[in-house]
Parts: C-alpha cells; structure tokens; sequence
C-alpha cells in the first residue's frame, strides 16, 4: 500500500463552512484511488471557514502523475444541505511530489465534481485523455446560455435570480449583506428619508445645501463651493468621471457658427491661431440628439446636445468659451459665452452638466465598463476551462460583476428602477443611447494609451485621469506580456488555440454584436487572434477595463454628484430661447424635484461605496496559479503598483483636488459595485 497526504483549505469568510460529509478520489496517469470519505479528529470542524485539515489515503500503488481529482458533497441524515465554499487541496505523493488543485468555488448538492491539477496547460498542451476529457466536461456544465436584454445592446448572461449565476462567480455572505443593507438604507443613511416621496420644487439654494450637508466628502464640499467656476467646469472633462469625451479641436464643425469676434480668449490669439496652437477643444454630446426624454412627476423633461468648446489659457486651465445646447443652429438655439449674464452662462453650464451625466451613466460607465465587463466574463466561462493559463489569469477580474449587473438590471434599469423613474434619459433613451454609443464604439478607445493619441490629448496639462491611466496600462501590459509569453511561445500557438480563439469570438458576436463597420484597422473589434500581441493588447484592455477604467468613472460619482446643482440628474424646464430672460428663480424652477435629486444622491451614494470584502488591484486572494514563472511576474506586479501608488499620493498632496480613482491601493480587482 502507499499512503498520500491531502490537505483541504476552506475559504475563510462567512458561510463557507459545510458539516457534511466530503468525498474524493484521486485520478493519475497510471490509475485512480477509490473514492475516499474525508475524516479527521476534528470531526466537523475539519471544513469550518479558513481552516486546513490533513487527511491520509491509501492505494495499493502509486497513481503516477496526479491528472485531477473528483469531489462530491453528501449531506448527513437529518442533517440540511448546506453548500461549501473549497478553496484548494493539496495532495503530496509517495513519491513527495506535491500537486495543487485550485478550486475557489462554491460546491452544493451532492453532484461529482473535477477539479484539475493547478499547472496551467492551453487545449494543445493538454494531451492525456483524461486531460481532454476534463476539459469537456467541465466546458458543457459551463455552458452558460446568453440571453437578449434589449436589442441592440450587448447580451447579458441568462439568469432569473442570483441563484441561477455560476457559483463561482457569486457573491460572498458578506457583500450581499453589505448590498442589501446599503441599497435598503441609503435614503436613511444620508437622512434623506423624509425627502423621497417629495414632488415640490427647491425654493432656494439654501435649501439644497441643508440637504446635501447630511453626507459630504473632501471633493463633494469643494464641488459645492466651486460649481460655478469657469475653470472647475473645465476641469471636470479631464478628472471628473466623464474624461472620455473631451478631444482636440482643429477645425470647427460646420454646425457650431462661432467666429473670433464671438469669442474673446485669454491672451489675445484668435480662436483660428489657438486651434493652429493646439489650445481649443471640443465636447460633442451629439449622441443624445434627439432622445425622447422622460416624464417626472407627471412633467415632461428636458434633455439637450451641446456642443462645448473650450479654451486652454496660458496660465494651463480649461476654460468654457462657447456652449450651443442644440445640435442644429438656429434663432432659437443661441450660442452662449461667458460675457453673458450671470445666470444665462450659468444656465447653459447646467444644462451641460445635465447631459453630461446621462451620457457618462449610459455610455461610459453601463456600457463601456459594467456591460463589456459582463460579457468579457460570460465568454470566459462559457469557453475557457480552469486549467487555461487565460481562465487563471482573468477570472480575479470577474469577481461579482454578473451578480451586480443583475442587481443593476432590476433595481436601477428596469422598468420600477431608480434611473428609469428619475433621469432625464429614462425610458425609451436609455435604450436608444445605449444603441448609439454601442454601434459607435471602437476598438481603440477601449485601450488608453490609442483613445489619448486619437483624441490629441498627449500634452494637455493637469489630466491625471491621462497620467494615470498610462501608467497603469502599461504596468497590466506588462504583466499580462510576461503571463502569456509564457505560455504563448511564437503566434502559431495562439493561432491553434481553439479556446482562445472561442472567447475572443463569443466576446465579439455578443458584446459588439458583430459589428466592424469602421474602415480603420485600427479602430475595428477583434474576432479572432493572430498574434500574441495582438492576444497581449486585448487582454490589457480587458483588465484595464474592469479595474482601472471601471474606477475612474464610478468612484467619484458622489464627489461630483452629491451637490446636485454641478450634475443634475433630469431638468424640467426647456433652455432659454433668448438671452437675458433667465434668473435665480428660473434656475430653481428648472433643477429636478427634491424626490427626484434625493432619489439621485442616494444612488451615487451606493454606487460609490467601498465594500469591506474589497479587493484591490493586483491582490489575488485566489491562487489559480501554481508555477514559479507566473508567480514571480506577480509578484513584480505587485511591486510596480505599489510604486504608482506612491507617486500618486505624493503628487495629490500639492494638489487643490487630490485625483485618486486610478490610485491602484483604491481601485478595485473587478466591476463588483
């Protein structure tokens, strides 16, 4: 007889814990043991959460190279089914090699489940039969069906509630508690409560800043002071959470008639010298033309196009110069500049501001984050097997995301949702825009460094959103080339690998829906890999994504707003037609209802909470890889995110507004809220 040594860890976090009874069996190259039940001296607490219990099982001969092992779960006599959260084993061989079995996963009902040996191995390494049987197994009890949320828009991973999710994707005792309580008691908790059901109009500011006092952050009490600061309105494109709009303009586009004599700039150049020098930019909100807007209240809304141009000065702030609120010129369209009255300039910046969240909630942050996110993870599953160095690699990036969309679809998009019932773009413009910016999408401005250089924005000064994000790319660049040059020695092995080739073609069929109108190779969505840095660029784009993108346009939500008047959710009355007739009185009358902005500050309270089961960027509390090489080019990883970490805090301590999403200490792993 020869003896091998196993030991079993338990996740250690609430509810992992099972008192039922394990079973395993150990499979190898040259036989397989019998199916063993799992006992110890610590009786049921062998599996208690965080713990790893040694058990000894026997076999009348060596196994040979352990391949996988098979798990099952029985429940006790009398006693409930209660699911398991494993998280690996260890196997150690008469021979004294040791084998990891990642598993990090859920595991109920009393099914037979297999868990392969932790080395990573593509479709074409993986040359054992039982290998390859493993593989599609384990490939068919994944296969997730895809499932049409609205036409035109990316497709969503079927589910009816929580439960139907894959298990391993699921969220942890702690976080769902954490969700429930914050999405049930935000109104409470900002002691908004008595505000909600409230359809009256704001009488006076005074009123909203009592309101808003309830819960402030360093950056929502700065907002408040500076709202209606030319240049805090410009600073906003670049480290607000909408910096991806912003774009240099070379030449005006035919539908904004401004000429010089409109437009006197700071420092004396014309506006044809300043576009020659680089210094004017543009803001198109063109997406939103249009768009039927929603009803409040009982009262119609109102959503405009603006164009925005502005002006980098030579003291290096970005200021407004000129804002058109509709698309189409016309008399009753005026151009507005801020050498108009007080509250017709002020009038047009909340207009903007408006629009601009509708575009960033809808655009930048649902679609181009959460909803890419989802489907970037239901390929995953759908077609990689755990023992793919890609599965390995990218599945700490899918952490919660399914569970969360799925929350997001009931509670704030749906047709009872918060967004529905409350912003501008509810409704029927949600999907509309959705569509628009969906089939607008390129390639390349999904990936940072190509969406900078397109949009010219290389030497804009004071873009920390720029700064930061290139060097984040390149630190995941960098990992993810040394990961997948590892196992990717030349393009033929990518070309071959049908996995692979699988994901990034489900990804394009469901995510972009197969759409590659754009001429521009540069720009078009990839359906297939031919080369590895071809593999290296997509899969930076999708950490990139999840993680830091992701940061960058939702944890500052409630910074920019918390105070209402600087990013009102929906407004109620239309722009002015002519200049001079607006007023304090006006403003107030055309804000959102009070039920209507409490509604909105509750909701990017939520969404711009930390949970305490956080993890941050470049932390793998699940250890899918088991060999040296990949283990090392982590631990550099790591090194190097904490060194951007430095630096960023170093910088934000002389600046007035600290820039802190894409610090990689706060950034989370995943899109998880």
């Amino acid at each position: 007889m020869v003896k091998y040594k196993v030991y079993v860890t338990t996740a250690n976090f609430a509810q992992a814990t099972t008192t039922n009874n394990i079973f395993i069996k150990l499979v190898g190259e040259d036989g397989e043991s019998s199916r063993t039940w799992l006992t110890s001296l610590k009786g049921a607490a062998a599996f208690y959460c965080g713990a790893e219990s040694k058990f000894s099982l026997y076999c009348p001969t060596s196994l040979g190279k352990l391949v996988l092992i098979e798990i099952d779960k029985q429940r006790l006599p009398l006693f409930p089914e209660d699911a398991w959260f494993a998280a690996k084993v260890k196997v150690k061989s008469p021979e004294g090699d040791i084998y990891t079995f990642p598993i990090y996963r859920w595991i109920s009902g009393s099914e037979v489940q297999l868990f392969r040996e932790g080395t990573a191995l593509k479709i074409t390494d993986d040359s054992h039969h039982l290998g390859k049987y493993s593989r599609e197994k384990e490939m068919k009890l994944r296969e997730q069906l895809w499932n049409v949320y609205k036409d035109g828009l990316p497709h969503c991973m079927k589910s009816d509630n929580p439960l139907d999710l894959p298990c391993e994707v699921r969220f942890s005792f702690t976080k769902t508690t954490e969700f429930l309580f914050t999405a049930s008691t935000g109104l409470a908790e900002l002691q908004l409560k008595g505000y909600s059901c409230s359809k009256e109009k704001w009488t006076d500011i005074e009123a909203i800043r009592k309101v808003f006092c309830n819960k402030r952050t360093d950056i929502s009490d700065y907002v408040q002071r500076h709202w209606k600061d030319n240049a805090f309105f410009g600073y906003q494109y670049l480290n607000g959470v909408n910096p991806i709009l912003i774009q240099r303009c070379t030449a005006l586009p035919d539908n904004l008639p401004v000429t010089d004599a409109m437009v006197p700039l700071r420092g004396g150049g014309s506006l044809s010298e300043e576009m020659q020098k680089g210094n004017i930019f543009l803001c198109d909100y063109k997406r939103l033309d249009g768009v039927q807007p929603n009803v409040i209240n009982g009262k119609k809304q109102y959503l405009m196009a603006p164009l925005v141009l502005l002006h980098k000065t030579p003291d290096n702030q970005l200021m407004p110069v000129a804002i058109q609120l509709k698309q189409t010129p016309a008399g009753d369209n005026p151009i507005f500049f801020p050498t108009d009255s007080e509250y017709d300039w002020l009038m047009a910046k909340i207009f903007v501001r408006s629009t601009d969240f509708n575009e960033h909630q809808l655009n930048v942050h649902l679609l181009r984050t959460h909803l890419l996110a989802e489907v970037f993870a239901v390929s995953l599953l759908r077609n990689v097997p755990m023992v793919h160095p890609l599965y390995k690699l990218l599945i700490p990036h899918t952490r919660y995301t399914l569970q969360i969309n799925h929350l997001a679809r009931l509670l704030l998009i749906a047709e009872k949702g918060v967004f529905t019932q409350f912003a501008a773009s509810g409704g029927e413009g949600m999907i509309k825009i959705l569509k628009r910016s969906l089939s607008s999408m390129t390639y390349s401005s999904l990936c940072i460094p190509d969406d900078i250089a397109e949009r010219g924005l290389e030497d804009v000064p004071n873009f920390y959103y720029r700064d930061d994000g290139l060097r984040l790319w390149d630190i995941i660049n960098r990992l993810v080339n040394g990961v997948l040059g590892h196992y990717y020695k030349n393009d033929d092995e990518v070309c071959q690998d049908s996995e692979l080739q699988k994901w990034v073609q489900d990804i394009f069929e469901h995510g972009f829906l197969s759409r590659n109108a754009q001429v521009c190779l540069k720009t078009r969505i990839p359906q297939e890999f031919r080369t590895v840095a071809e593999t290296v660029k997509f899969v930076t784009m999708v950490i990139f994504t999840c993680s830091g993108q992701h940061s960058a346009v939702n944890t500052g939500q409630y910074d920019y707003g918390g105070w209402m008047p600087n990013t009102p959710i929906s407004l109620q009355r239309p722009p002015p037609t002519t200049k001079g007739t607006t007023s304090e009185a006006t403003m107030l009358q055309t804000l959102p209802d009070v039920n209507t902005t409490v509604q909105g500050m509750s909701t990017m309270w939520l969404l711009s909470k930390q949970s305490s089961d956080f993890v941050r960027l470049g932390q793998y509390p699940e250890d899918h890889f088991c060999e040296e090489v990949p283990h090392k080019l982590i631990k550099d990883y790591q090194g190097e995110l904490e060194v951007l970490s430095t630096v960023i805090r170093t910088r934000n301590k002389s600046l007035e507004i600290p820039y802190t999403y894409m610090d990689p200490a706060l950034v989370e792993n995943s899109v998880a809220i």
